[in-house]
């Protein structure tokens, strides 16, 4: 388990960070999510230990994080770092051979990387042919090339068409449920939400949210029902100024009001009739953001 436990930073009179504490467990994919300037990239250079905290610690199953125990993490940076003139294979071997493989056993293994991302084809390409989504998946392989005990990956879906998008979330999906703790940001919150186990939102360096993906939607969901009924088209005049109308279609209404009033409301409806649906409504990544950066 990786623990970034009340990290804070600062840029000369700059705080980028504040007290920055979150947890990403085995088996799980964490989402890190927040604006331009957030402080995403900083924690994980931090965590990876290219910057250095001005306090707080990181550490993994209990123990302070040693620079041994940071190559055994594989990493994939916003800003594409491969080298242009490899081919892709040779650089995943390269790589693969930098944490200590045979080059028998790197090939096997970049080879099924190639095939798990849909790059076989490109395997003796060279990284600069490449266009932008196939270099970011070779970036992905290149980050789980050496089977890493833990995974961080900056922004890793920038730049790939929905297909490849499908793709990767696969591969990551998969090594994931080996065991493998996986950290990833990004500002596609529609794949976030689809992806993530746990989820940890970040503005102005400060923790805003974290925790479980379908405990915070609960957490947030507020007093939004939905109601679905033949005929909906009394509701709005029933509710008048007792509740927000959210939405208002012939069969299904969603209201915002207080406990008793929604009460009353599925009663009234009761009494005109069969009651199709009525459930509360959690919210997306995208609305729980845009609550607490607000």
């Amino acid at each position: 388990m990786l623990r970034v436990d009340a990290i804070s930073k600062r840029y000369g009179d700059k705080p980028a960070l504040d007290q920055v504490s979150f947890t990403v467990r085995p088996g799980r994919m964490t989402g890190f999510v927040g604006g331009n300037g957030a402080g995403k990239t900083t924690t994980m250079r931090i965590i990876l230990g290219v910057l250095g905290a001005d306090s707080g610690t990181v550490t993994l199953d209990g123990t302070p994080l040693s620079p041994a125990d940071r190559r055994r993490f594989g990493y994939m940076p916003e800003e594409r770092g491969l080298y242009p003139k490899m081919g892709v294979t040779e650089h995943l071997v390269y790589l693969a051979r930098l944490h200590g493989w045979s080059e028998p056993a790197a090939t096997r293994h970049a080879e099924q990387l190639l095939e798990d991302l849909d790059l076989t084809r490109h395997a003796t390409d060279a990284i600069e042919t490449l266009s932008l989504g196939n270099q970011q998946r070779a970036q992905i392989a290149a980050a789980l090339v050496h089977q890493p005990e833990v995974l961080i990956l900056d922004e890793p879906f920038s730049g790939l068409d929905p297909i490849a998008v499908e793709r990767v979330q696969r591969v990551l999906h998969a090594h994931a449920e080996g065991g493998l703790p996986v950290l990833f940001s990004s500002h596609q919150l529609d794949i976030v939400e689809r992806l993530c186990d746990d989820l940890v939102i970040i503005a102005a360096g400060s923790i805003r949210a974290e925790g479980e993906r379908e405990t915070l939607r609960d957490r947030y969901a507020g007093d939004r029902w939905e109601l679905v009924v033949e005929d909906a088209s009394w509701v709005a005049g029933w509710l008048g100024e007792r509740g927000e109308l959210h939405e208002d279609d012939p069969g299904r209404v969603v209201v915002e009001a207080p406990e008793p009033v929604l009460r009353h409301l599925l009663s009234a409806a009761s009494d005109r009739g069969a009651v199709q649906s009525w459930q509360r409504l959690r919210p997306h990544l995208a609305e729980i953001f845009k609550e607490v950066v607000a």
